[in-house]
């Protein structure tokens, strides 16, 4: 689904953040990405996520060098890739509803065609009764289930999240991770980018470990 080769990233003339990567995510997989602060966790997300291309080596989205993909097609093609942010990025102005539809309502869909899908979805994490709550008064939890929510609204094909459980209590954390892997069950790749080992073992998946740029992968 995506394949990364000899792939490479500086900002400026300065030292490459990341060198020579060289993998690829099946479809279906799950993957957790780990490394210390600074090791390019992020970076590598936003690869993934094509909003940032890599300086050297070539990536493959979908059976596409994205290199070879104008500019234009791009919107498109990041609709089967979900994101989380480590920040949420939620609107505060708008209810937990809106938030979640949001994708959908920017793109001029009318609220008839996608009403019961948001609905559902808020149902699948968990936030049915928050449904019109602003951010402002939900929980770290709930707020981070608000943004999973909403990178899932267009169905993607992988959901990339940054440090998912980086602002939550270890129960959370668990529910958390309980969505990630009935998503997973469900057909949808994962990655999760996090610090938290005990987090990482509580089941078997794919270990990716950054280090001074470079990455070591651990299947399990």
């Amino acid at each position: 689904m995506i394949k990364l080769e000899n792939v490479g990233v500086r900002y400026g003339m300065g030292p490459e953040i990341l060198r020579d990567l060289t993998f690829d995510i099946p479809k279906r997989s799950f993957h957790f990405l780990t490394g210390p602060s600074g090791a390019g966790k992020t970076t590598l997300l936003r690869l993934l996520f094509m909003s940032l291309h890599p300086t050297r080596g070539n990536i493959s989205m979908f059976g596409r060098s994205i290199s070879d993909i104008p500019r234009d097609e791009l919107p498109l093609l990041r609709r089967r890739i979900g994101i989380v942010f480590q920040d949420f990025r939620l609107l505060n102005h708008l209810t937990t509803y809106e938030n979640v539809a949001l994708p959908l309502r920017v793109r001029g869909k009318e609220e008839a065609t996608y009403r019961a899908d948001v609905v559902e979805l808020l149902e699948w994490v968990g936030l049915g009764e928050r449904m019109h709550a602003s951010p402002q008064i939900l929980s770290g939890g709930e707020k981070q289930r608000v943004a999973i929510a909403r990178a899932l609204i267009d169905r993607p094909e992988i959901l990339l999240a940054d440090e998912p459980t980086g602002n939550v209590d270890p129960p959370m954390a668990l529910r958390l991770l309980s969505l990630f892997k009935e998503l997973n069950r469900l057909g949808t790749a994962v990655m999760i980018a996090t610090h938290d080992f005990s987090l990482m073992d509580q089941i078997n998946a794919r270990r990716m470990i950054l280090s001074e740029g470079q990455i070591d992968i651990y299947d399990r």
